[in-house]
């Protein structure tokens, strides 16, 4: 006879290779219902963009039906609850979001907006609820990318007090500070200027409930990344980089920047955009014009994850003009990479929170 108690013990076998203990243990088995030989349950996933997820379920499978019943029609049903580090006792700042992604840059023009903003979207489409904050102050994209250009968000006023609705497209909450000046007029602001503005698109916007918020920083390391994370407790950054040498040489400064005692936000990890060109005719040729490997590379040398590489091909330019990111056409070969990308980046989120305490703001001597 199948019991609840033989079908625990069985799962107990099962390891999350990521995060090194048994589903039960990580109470990632629930609604666990037993007819004669048929047997139902829900393996909870840390993220609904886990890449283990199938090869968990053939594991549980094969567990029952060694330790069990060779016999058992096993069905196993996914639901997911992302796991969050956030330290919310005493937290007034985005109550509601569980895990803060920051999207940086060692040096402009390697792509960093167009990652941010598929990488969102990516997220949003494997089922998380998801944000995006365009904190690139001095060159907001995420307008256009998004064809947004011409919108502002609405205010609601909560107990007294004014806040920004983000707008919602494509599944996902955004706002940005090119919604609140003119795209024609350079933005030339000094540092606490630059810094009161970021803080207000998250202290003054009603965010909800959020699996992720995705931040797209401004390119290089400097006040604005130091206000972050004052503001913020970051749950941790990915590194965006061609394979280029000079790119490669700002990166590094950028990881650096964050594993810096003062700051220790944790890296999740690097990103390869532009890894190679790929023609829209020919599709299985691959032009290395930014060298190859390179942030593969570095992120062996520096112990980081590599979270993706991202091919080069038109279609992204001409989406991203459109204000349609490439993620959203299901037929392009990039689309793939961007979802593989959301992936690996979810994967690590839960393997930090499962691992390490949570990030604090960085204080400040006033």
């Amino acid at each position: 006879m199948i019991t609840q108690e033989l079908i625990l013990n069985a799962l107990k076998h099962v390891i999350d290779p990521d995060l090194k203990k048994d589903l039960v243990s990580l109470n990632m088995i629930d609604n666990i219902q037993i007819n004669e030989q048929n047997v139902r349950f829900t393996l909870v996933l840390t993220t609904p963009a886990c890449p283990l997820k199938e090869s968990l379920k053939k594991a549980c499978i094969s567990a029952i039906h060694e330790y069990v019943d060779k016999n058992a029609v096993v069905e196993v049903i996914f639901s997911s609850n992302v796991t969050s580090k956030k330290n919310i006792s005493n937290e007034q700042i985005l109550p509601g979001v569980k895990n803060i992604i920051a999207v940086a840059s060692g040096k402009g023009g390697v792509g960093k907006s167009t990652v941010a903003a598929n990488l969102a979207i990516a997220l949003s489409k494997l089922g998380s609820k998801v944000g995006l904050v365009d904190a690139d102050i001095y060159g907001p994209s995420i307008p256009v990318m998004f064809g947004l250009e011409d919108t502002q968000p609405t205010v609601e006023e909560i107990n007294g007090k004014p806040f920004m609705i983000p707008i919602e497209k494509f599944g996902i909450k955004i706002l940005s500070i090119g919604f609140f000046v003119n795209p024609d007029q350079a933005l030339i602001w000094r540092g606490p200027m630059a810094a009161g503005a970021l803080k207000q698109l998250f202290t003054d916007a009603k965010w909800g409930e959020l699996d992720y918020l995705v931040i797209d920083l401004p390119p290089g390391t400097g006040d604005i990344h130091l206000t972050l994370v004052q503001t913020l407790p970051v749950t941790g950054v990915a590194i965006v980089s061609t394979p280029q040498k000079v790119a490669l040489a700002d990166a590094r400064k950028g990881v650096s920047m964050f594993k810096q005692e003062t700051i220790q936000v944790p890296v999740l990890g690097l990103i390869e955009n532009m890894s190679y060109f790929t023609p829209q005719e020919l599709p299985d040729n691959k032009y290395y014009i930014f060298g190859k490997d390179g942030c593969k590379k570095l992120a062996e040398e520096l112990n980081v994850p590599l979270l993706g590489q991202i091919p080069l091909v038109q279609s992204i330019r001409e989406s991203g003009d459109a204000g349609t990111p490439i993620v959203l056409d299901n037929n392009s070969i990039i689309s793939k990479s961007f979802l593989e990308l959301a992936q690996k980046t979810a994967q690590q989120i839960a393997i930090r929170n499962a691992s390490k305490e949570p990030t604090k703001k960085l204080e400040t001597n006033n």
